[in-house]
C-alpha cells in the first residue's frame, strides 16, 4: 500500500501537469481529491485559491483563502492575498483593515521574497491612502465645531483625529523606574504652570557666558552621556554609547551637587537653587549642560518617572535643531524654554553644522501635592535602600 506522502506527491505532480496544459477544471478536481486525503494541508487550499483566482472566480478564491486562514490565521501570504481580493471585489476602504493586519505580521524587508514586494508595497499604499482619506473626512465633518475651540483644545482634537484615523500613535507614559498613576500624559506642559520660566529665560545670557567658560576650562569634563558597561545590551544606543557626539557637563547629578562644576558656573548654580528642582536623594535633582554635535540624532527613548518633568533651555543654537515628544515636534528657539514629560517617547536632532548645547534640569510635576512629593521621595529612597541592603 502506498504512503500518504506518496499519494500527495502523485497529486502534486498531476495538479502541476493539469495547470501547465491550462486544464484548470482538471486541476480543481485533483485538488479536491487531494484535500479529501489531506484536509489539514494549507498549501492545497492556497493552491486552490490561486487556480480560482486565475479563472476569475474571485468569490471561490476568497473562500479557499478563508479555509487556509482557518488553519493558520497568521499566514502572511494568505492574509495579503485575501486583502488583494477584497480590494478587487469591494474597493480600497474595505481592504484597508486586512492589509493593515497583513502588514503587522510581514517579514522584515530584507527577508521579503521578491514576488511579494510589489503586493506588500500596494498594501502600504492602500493603508496610507485610506488613513489620509479618513482623516480628511473626519476633519471636514467636524470643521464647524472645531472653530469654537481654543488653540490648545484644537491641537488636542487634531491629534485625536490623527490617532482615530490610524495615522498617529497614541503615546503613553513609559517610565523606566516609577509610574505614578492618574497623572495625564502631556507631552509639553502649559507654561502657566511654571511661573519661574521667564526668570530662567531672562538669565540665558549669563548662563551662556558661564557655559562658554566651562567649555574653555573644562571641555574634558563634558563626558559621553550614554556610557553602558561592556557586555550590556545597548539597544538603540549603539552609535552614541561612549561617544562624544552627545556629551554632558553636570551641575547636579542624581541629587548630588557637583561642586567643581558649580564653582565654574556660580551664577547658574545660584539660579538653579532658587528653582523648584525635584529633590530625591540618590535620584534628583539633575541639572546639566547637554551638548550635541553637528548632524547628530538622539534616538527615541523614555525617562525614569513621571513624578518629575524636564525643562530645556537652549544656550548654543547655531542652526536648525528639532525635538519630538509623542506626536509633537518643536524647533528650539533662543530664549524660549519648555517643560515636558520625558516618560513619553521623545527624540532630538541637531541639524546644524556646529555644536548645539542646552541646559536640562528636572522639576517636580506641578500636579503633585507637596506632601506627595515628600512621600514619593521616601518611596524611591526606600527602594534604593532595599536593593543596597541585599
Amino acid at each position: 500500500m502506498g504512503s500518504a506522502d506518496g499519494r500527495q506527491t502523485d497529486f502534486s505532480g498531476a495538479i502541476q501537469a493539469a495547470l501547465q496544459r491550462g486544464d484548470r477544471m482538471g486541476a480543481l478536481a485533483l485538488l479536491s481529491q487531494a484535500e479529501q486525503a489531506a484536509p489539514g494541508d494549507k498549501a492545497l487550499k492556497m493552491q486552490r485559491a490561486m487556480v480560482h483566482r486565475a479563472s476569475g472566480n474571485l468569490t471561490a478564491a476568497l473562500a479557499a483563502l478563508d479555509d487556509a486562514l482557518s488553519l493558520d490565521p497568521y499566514d502572511f501570504v494568505a492574509l495579503l492575498s485575501k486583502a488583494a481580493l477584497i480590494e478587487r471585489l469591494d474597493g480600497e476602504r474595505a481592504a484597508a483593515a486586512l492589509y493593515r493586519n497583513a502588514l503587522a505580521i510581514a517579514p522584515p524587508e530584507d527577508e521579503l521574497p521578491a514576488q511579494l514586494r510589489a503586493p506588500t508595497e500596494r498594501a502600504r499604499q492602500v493603508v496610507a491612502q485610506t488613513r489620509e482619506a479618513l482623516e480628511a473626512h473626519l476633519l471636514a465633518k467636524t470643521a464647524a465645531a472645531d472653530s469654537e475651540l481654543s488653540g490648545e483644545a484644537r491641537r488636542r482634537f487634531a491629534e485625536s483625529v490623527g490617532i482615530f484615523s490610524g495615522r498617529l500613535k497614541a503615546y503613553v507614559h513609559e517610565p523606566l523606574l516609577l509610574h505614578y498613576p492618574r497623572l495625564p500624559a502631556i507631552p509639553f506642559y502649559d507654561r502657566a504652570l511654571f511661573p519661574w520660566l521667564p526668570d530662567l529665560e531672562a538669565a540665558s545670557g549669563l548662563i551662556v557666558e558661564e557655559l562658554q567658560g566651562a567649555l574653555a576650562a573644562a571641555k574634558g569634563d563634558f563626558a559621553p552621556y550614554i556610557a553602558y558597561p561592556k557586555g550590556t545590551p545597548v539597544n538603540q544606543w549603539g552609535e552614541l554609547n561612549h561617544s562624544p557626539r552627545w556629551s554632558s557637563f553636570f551641575l547636579w547629578k542624581d541629587g548630588a551637587r557637583q561642586d567643581g562644576a558649580c564653582r565654574l558656573c556660580p551664577k547658574t548654580a545660584a539660579l538653579l537653587e532658587r528653582l523648584p528642582l525635584a529633590a530625591t536623594p540618590g535620584y534628583a535633582p539633575t541639572a546639566m549642560f547637554s551638548a550635541l554635535e553637528a548632524h547628530t540624532h538622539i534616538p527615541p527613548h523614555t525617562g525614569s518617572t513621571n513624578v518629575r518633568l524636564l525643562c530645556h533651555l537652549p544656550l548654543i543654537l547655531p542652526g536648525p535643531a528639532r525635538f519630538r515628544v509623542g506626536n509633537e515636534t518643536r524647533d528650539w528657539k533662543m530664549g524660549e524654554a519648555w517643560v515636558f514629560d520625558d516618560t513619553i517617547e521623545h527624540e532630538a536632532w541637531n541639524d546644524a553644522d556646529e555644536l548645539r548645547v542646552i541646559l536640562i534640569l528636572d522639576v517636580w510635576n506641578p500636579l503633585l501635592e507637596p506632601a506627595e512629593r515628600e512621600l514619593v521621595s521616601e518611596l524611591l529612597v526606600a527602594r534604593k535602600g532595599f536593593y543596597e541592603a541585599s
